[in-house]
């Protein structure tokens, strides 16, 4: 017997991106700060970018906090009961237009992932040639 998609179920069901992106946000955060560690602080160019990745991994450490606490809000809401909706207007042109732009970006990000997964494994291969 097929469930009744309710829209607690699809708020769970879209937590998983959230928490996903919410991940990437904070493997940001530790590519930035292993990185610090490589800056020779008796420079005055490595103190700024030192103290530029400094500010920039405590803000993605934060975001990445807020994603993953909002993906396990939303996670939560799983068992939400669904509420009477007025299905003209669930179908008017506002929520689809909304829809629609989710989706543009959605697209949007599977290309910027695509693109810069290429970049991103070619780096890797070549830290790994070199030895580190």
């Amino acid at each position: 017997m097929d469930e009744q998609q309710t829209c607690g179920k699809g708020l769970a069901q879209h937590s998983a991106l959230t928490a996903s992106l919410g991940d990437l946000v904070a493997s940001t955060a530790r590519v930035l700060e292993v990185h610090m560690k490589a800056l020779d602080l008796t420079d005055e160019n490595a103190k700024r970018e030192y103290e530029a990745y400094r500010e920039l991994a405590s803000a993605h450490r934060r975001i990445a906090g807020e994603l993953a606490d909002t993906a396990e809000r939303m996670a939560g809401y799983r068992t939400l009961p669904m509420g009477r909706h007025d299905m003209t207007v669930m179908m008017s042109a506002p929520p689809r237009h909304a829809f629609a732009g989710f989706v543009k970006q959605e697209e949007a990000l599977v290309a910027l992932l695509e693109t810069r997964l290429a970049q991103d494994k070619a780096m890797l291969a070549a830290m790994a040639a070199a030895g580190g």
